[in-house]
């Protein structure tokens, strides 16, 4: 095998190690995997997936190929690559095209060798492996009988896409299963987020104020965790109902320029872009920290706070110092990419299980379903959805009710009154 490039086939153990212990917290994926093994849903389907190389994607990995898929991965994003992940797999026989670290062009690169694998399903987390199929590869997306997105600036960038007319195939809206959005983005970027943000700066939370920009699920998330570090946080949206789920939920809302005067850590997490600009940077104080934890590091306007700056050191791993006009020090973390993965290691192995459980199950419902969908953007099935919540909870030894007769034909009526 050398269709692949890593940093480094020496660091394939330890990565082999680190994947083992990841895998002791999926159990769900690991019954799907039992499953897979027996039947071969997949026997013979090639599969590009654009996915964060992590233990947890290591272990989604190996359990499609236990359905007898033929995968091939790269990375979704340039800086969240776990080296030592990647060898590893590439020593289990699953072609990898990751270097954390790696530039744009590299980065692309990666991305058309998996798009030379000519593939039936593809995963994509971000929607970079499908936008690029489409733009540059148009005559090979006639031949994708579906794929999966992880993300929520994918499912958004898939949706423009469908709305417009440019999709060309079938793809599953991973992210937003309930299975999916109510706890991967919630308490999986809640804690993650917090975690990389500690481990590039080693700050106390506690008595810091935090400036969250967004409240969909995963800004809930980080807000939910930095408050309970100790921080002081103060939300900015731009939805009202969102915005007053926010105060009602305990913390300040008020526009991000006003959030300045205050604010000693920003974390965008919004899917869009130039959340932080120029205007927000002038108005920071001195040690203003700024992270990014949605999916691309354009919601910090980065070439705007270069621009801005007199002078620019790398002070620590991840940690960017730039001084601006009147010596105020701004601190930006990991080039603007996504800090869980910049710095850390990303969600938790247990959070994640439900995640790629949903992507699996989605792969072979795809491929069952060949020829049935038409080119759109389409929810996770409620059966899988279910399925999953069922197979964690039986992980974790928790049984819940059921309906009786009686209450399924209540609710299934509308006779019955007062």
């Amino acid at each position: 095998m050398d269709n692949y490039d890593v940093r480094d086939l020496a660091l394939a153990e330890e990565g082999r190690l680190r994947i083992e212990w990841a895998g002791r917290e999926m159990p769900v994926n690991g019954l799907i995997k039992e499953r897979f093994a027996r039947e071969k849903p997949l026997e013979g389907v090639r599969i590009s997936a654009c996915l964060h190389i992590t233990t947890e994607t290591a272990n989604l990995a190996l359990t499609l190929r236990e359905g007898g898929a033929d995968v091939v991965l790269c990375a979704s994003n340039p800086l969240s690559t776990q080296d030592d992940v990647a060898a590893a797999l590439v020593e289990y026989g699953i072609p990898v095209n990751a270097i954390k670290g790696e530039d744009d062009g590299t980065y692309y690169r990666h991305i058309t060798t998996a798009i030379e694998h000519r593939p039936q399903i593809t995963m994509d987390d971000g929607a970079d492996l499908v936008s690029t199929i489409h733009k540059k590869y148009a005559d090979l997306s006639h031949e994708v009988v579906g794929g999966t997105e992880e993300t929520t600036t994918g499912v958004i960038r898939l949706r423009n896409m469908a709305g417009s007319g440019n999709l060309n195939y079938p793809v599953i809206a991973v992210n937003d299963a309930r299975t999916k959005h109510f706890f991967d983005n919630r308490y999986g970027t809640g804690q993650s987020t917090i975690d990389g943000v500690t481990r590039a700066t080693n700050i106390l939370w506690a008595g810091r104020t935090v400036v969250v920009c967004g409240y969909g699920f995963c800004g809930k998330g980080i807000a939910s965790r930095a408050q309970g570090m100790g921080a002081h946080v103060i939300v900015t949206e731009v939805d009202p109902i969102l915005a007053l789920e926010a105060v009602m939920d305990g913390y300040r809302v008020m526009p991000l320029l006003e959030a300045c005067d205050e604010g000693q850590v920003f974390i965008t997490v919004t899917g869009d872009k130039s959340v932080l600009d120029r205007a927000h940077f002038m108005r920071m104080r001195d040690g203003a920290i700024v992270a990014n934890s949605g999916h691309f590091n354009v919601e910090i306007n980065i070439p705007a706070l270069e621009d801005l700056a007199k002078s620019k050191r790398k002070v620590r791993p991840f940690v960017e110092e730039y001084t601006i006009a009147g010596g105020v020090h701004i601190y930006l973390l990991g080039e603007g990419r996504l800090i869980n993965l910049a710095a850390a290691e990303g969600h938790p192995a247990s959070v994640m299980d439900m995640s790629f459980a949903n992507q699996a199950l989605c792969v072979e419902r795809l491929v069952v379903a060949k020829g049935e969908m038409g080119r759109d953007v389409y929810p996770v099935p409620d059966d899988i959805d279910r399925e999953v919540g069922k197979l964690k909870l039986t992980s974790m030894n928790l049984v819940i009710d059921s309906l009786t007769e009686e209450q399924e034909e209540y609710l299934g009526s509308w006779e019955s009154g007062t």
